[in-house]
């Protein structure tokens, strides 16, 4: 009897030990990196943000001769950036709002049709332009900054601004407060507008080759979702139905309350 007890015993520990260990490694990432202590990831592109419409930008020339450029800059204003909530603004070179078209107005260069193009882009279409007035003329473009939003199983979903033109999916999650333990690591989706149609991926994060995918560096508008887990999609039928339960029990028990009452007021006559 005793032995049997032990065998039970055993294979309880067994199926717990089991258990804890399928769920820690539900709980992390990149999981098939080996033993290794160190290595190379794999490498990826898409970090260079193509400009669309409603983009912010900053545009400053200037070169050797400061008076040969100054007509090709706007004026300083104080106006703040968008998404500069809650700071002092300081007083800057105004910025250029992307039109619908995908252009920009710029003083004596004219329209710009600056859509599809990257900073860096912009920047030689700008320089090429001014070679044949200006000396060596030296051209910044900037984007100023952009939004995604966040949502799903994380501890802190929100819309972020991002001022940074290299910005990851790690990034996004790590300013939400990172996952919870109820998402899905292995099925994180990002929604991106592309030709005009929202497109979506899903990205494994158990996954090292996550890093070479083009929806891991983040651009404008980007929606990340994460997906709850199995246990997380229990526990909410689980919920539910004790909620129906209980309200169907609530109901039963006021309509035999009210019952009660009136068999009671009609012996009470």
């Amino acid at each position: 009897m005793n032995f049997k007890n032990l065998i039970i015993f055993a294979v309880i520990v067994l199926a717990l030990t089991g258990c804890k260990t399928a769920t820690q490694n539900n709980l992390s990432y990149f999981r098939n990196l080996g033993d290794a202590a160190s290595g190379v990831m794999p490498q990826g592109s898409g970090y260079d943000i193509k400009i669309v419409p409603e983009d912010e930008l900053s545009i400053v020339i200037s070169s050797a001769v400061p008076e040969a450029t100054a007509m090709y800059n706007q004026p300083q204003s104080n106006i703040a950036r968008r998404g500069d909530y809650n700071t002092q603004p300081m007083p800057r070179l105004q910025t250029y709002i992307v039109d619908k078209q995908g252009d920009i107005m710029m003083p004596v260069l004219g329209k710009l049709n600056v859509a599809g193009k990257s900073t860096s882009e912009i920047e030689q279409m700008i320089t090429s332009r001014l070679n044949s007035t200006v000396k060596d003329p030296f051209v910044r473009v900037e984007l100023t900054g952009f939004f995604v939003n966040v949502m799903g199983e994380v501890k802190n979903p929100h819309r972020i601004f991002v001022n940074s033109q290299r910005y990851t999916l790690l990034d996004a999650l790590s300013e939400a407060g990172d996952l919870t333990e109820y998402g899905e690591r292995s099925k994180v989706i990002v929604i991106r507008e592309e030709n005009g149609k929202q497109m979506y991926h899903r990205l494994d994060l158990s996954d090292n080759n996550v890093f070479s995918s083009p929806y891991f560096y983040l651009q404008q508008n980007d929606v990340v979702y994460v997906e709850p887990n199995q246990i997380r999609i229990d526990n909410s039928k689980y919920n539910q139905n004790n909620a129906y339960k209980l309200t169907v029990v609530s109901t039963v028990v006021s309509a035999a309350s009210v019952i009660a009452s009136l068999i009671i007021a009609l012996v009470v006559k």
